[in-house]
Parts: C-alpha cells; structure tokens; sequence
C-alpha cells in the first residue's frame, strides 16, 4: 500500500484530521458497497442504468467499494494530439490508453468515440468503456469556449459502452445551448441503459479576477454541480476547489453570506464538501479530476487530491494526464497510488 503519510509531508495532520463543521458527513449520501441500492432505487432511472452503474462499481481494484477510478484520455481533441502523447508516443495506439486501465486497475476508462471505437471488439468486454460524445477544438481559430458534438449515444450504445460523458462550459456564452444538448442526449442514454458522467467546467475569461481564477471557486463550482444534476447527470466530474467567493469578488448572480461563514472555511476540504452538497448531497457521486502533469510531483499531488475528495465526501478521482505522460509502469503506480487512498480504512470521511 502507498505510504501516504510520507507523500502528504506537512499537510498530513490537516488532511488527516480534519473534521467538517459545517455540512456535516451524517447529511451526505456517502459512498459505500450499498450506493445503488441506497440512493439510485428511488430514482428513475432505468433498470439498465442501474445495471451500467454496478459495472463501473464493479470492476478494478476499487470494485465493490462505492468508489472510483477512471482513467480519462480525451485530451488530444482539444489540447492537441501533440501537446497530450509527445510526452510518451505509445499513446498515440488508443490500445496502449485501454492497456492502461486495465493494468492500472481503474474501475473504467473514458475517452473518444475513436480512441474506444477503434479497439472496441478486443476490450469492451474487458473494461467498461465511457465515450465522451462531445469537445472543444483548438485547431479553429480563434479559440472559444465552445463544445460540439462529435458523436451520438447510439453510436455509444452499439460499441458496448456501459457509460456516456459530455462536458459543458457553464459561464460560456455558448453554456445555454450546451446545456439543451447535453440534457437531450443524456436523456436518450437513459433510455438505452447507460449511465451519464457530465464534466461541469466554467470557462469565462471574466472569471479570472485580480490575480486569482474563480473559475476553480467552491460557491461557482458547487453552483455547476447543482445544474449538471439537475439535467440527471449520474456522477460530476468537477476541479477540486482551490479558493471561494467567486459571486462576491465578481459581483454577479446570487448568493448567501452563510455559504462562506458557515457551510465552508478556508480548507480545501471544506471546499470540496461544498461542491458535494451541490451534489444533491452526494445522491451523484462528485469526482475530482487529477489535473495536467507537472513531472516529480505528480504523485504526492495525486494523492493529495484523492484524500481531500474521499474525507469530503466524493466518490472518487479521473486522473489522465498524470498517468499516461509518464511511462506505462510509472502510470499505473499512480492510479494504484490513487486507489489505495480510497482502499485505506483509516482514511475515513470528515
């Protein structure tokens, strides 16, 4: 198992510790082996969709815990095919992304309609496939926050996939019509039996303000969480919180001075706790993503990330970057590192 004391360093007795003052853990509809039954049986959703959820929940060194780990390579559409696999060529041969997940035990891998359509017939019954339907483009110039489709649910459904993904630029100009599709196409993959994972990203250059980006604030992140479930996204796929007061230092939309003074505190937490209430109180689970790679320090920060958001309450951690910018052995360290955080029963909910 990962030493995590050694990789948290100075931090440990504050992540270790801490206790949630504000929304307390017996509020929260917590992960656990009984998560389906406990939380999705008085939902709508579809026998099929339960059956897709319990395969995620199923598979990998997490499964039958309540939590996950996924392995996400969609980079290359937006960030560039480039800038995402020079780090390590192999991962230009999609095979290698799937080889990955499965090496690094995660409960499932997400990525491109190509990437899992091009090796779908030797693994889609080997690892559940999550295919992200929507993406930005860098190549059009200039630049926008702007997502397109690039696929259908169909298309999902046909390859085997258990799971759809989509992400929505809420802030964007283009939010309202990402919102209308997103919530249309994930009503479709319910009625085929798929679970839906929505990626809740703000992206406005406004949000950046004096020297510190919003865009990464509990209140607003919460607020995108609170509008992706209510489009029945099952599961949010959210940055972990890194400041707050977005609403006040912007001046803009609405809000509640007990959200800072009493629901949340400085630590990081407290932050993401905030981002789970908005989770329906964790009826969708909240995972956080990993983040680009930053070379050495990679894994104490994936690690870090993966104690925050399992002593907040979340569900689990999406790393790519991290994992397939590194050779293949080093990645699956990491994701295992991951995983063990939420294996270890002495890391228990704040």
């Amino acid at each position: 198992m990962t030493d995590v004391v050694s990789l948290l360093g100075a931090e440990t007795e504050s992540l270790l510790s801490h206790t949630c003052q504000g929304i307390g853990k017996e509020q929260l509809h917590l992960p656990g082996p009984d998560f389906i039954d406990r939380v999705h049986l008085d939902s709508d959703r579809p026998p099929g969709v339960l059956r897709s959820l319990a395969a995620l929940f199923g598979h990998g060194r997490l499964a039958g815990s309540g939590y996950l780990s996924i392995l996400p390579v969609d980079q290359g559409v937006e960030h560039s095919a480039g800038a995402s696999f020079a780090p390590n060529p192999l991962y230009f041969d999609p095979e290698n992304i799937v080889k990955l997940a499965i090496e690094g035990g995660c409960n499932a891998v997400a990525s491109t309609l190509g990437v899992l359509g091009s090796v779908a017939r030797r693994h889609a019954h080997r690892i559940p496939f999550i295919v992200k339907f929507n993406h930005n483009e860098f190549l059009s110039y200039p630049n926008s926050f702007d997502q397109s489709l690039f696929a259908d649910v169909e298309q999902a459904f046909h390859m085997g996939a258990v799971a759809v993904g989509a992400t929505i630029y809420f802030g964007s100009a283009e939010s309202r019509r990402q919102i209308w599709e997103v919530s249309q196409l994930f009503k479709r993959a319910h009625e085929l039996g798929m679970a839906t994972i929505l990626w809740c990203y703000l992206r406005n250059n406004a949000f950046k303000h004096e020297g510190t980006d919003y865009s990464v604030a509990a209140d607003l992140t919460g607020q995108a969480n609170h509008l992706g479930v209510t489009i029945e996204a099952d599961i949010i796929k959210q940055k972990m919180a890194e400041n707050n007061g977005g609403y006040n230092a912007l001046k803009f939309g609405k809000t509640n001075s007990r959200v800072y003074s009493e629901l949340t505190s400085e630590h990081p937490i407290d932050l993401v706790r905030y981002q789970v209430a908005n989770c329906y109180m964790g009826r969708a689970g909240l995972i956080n993503s990993g983040g680009e790679s930053k070379g050495a320090g990679d894994l104490a920060q994936a690690v870090r990330t993966a104690v925050i958001n399992k002593r907040a309450g979340g569900m689990g951690l999406i790393s790519g970057r991290k994992a397939f910018q590194k050779p293949m052995a080093e990645g699956v360290t990491l994701l295992n590192a991951i995983q063990d955080v939420y294996l270890a029963k002495n890391i228990t909910i704040a």
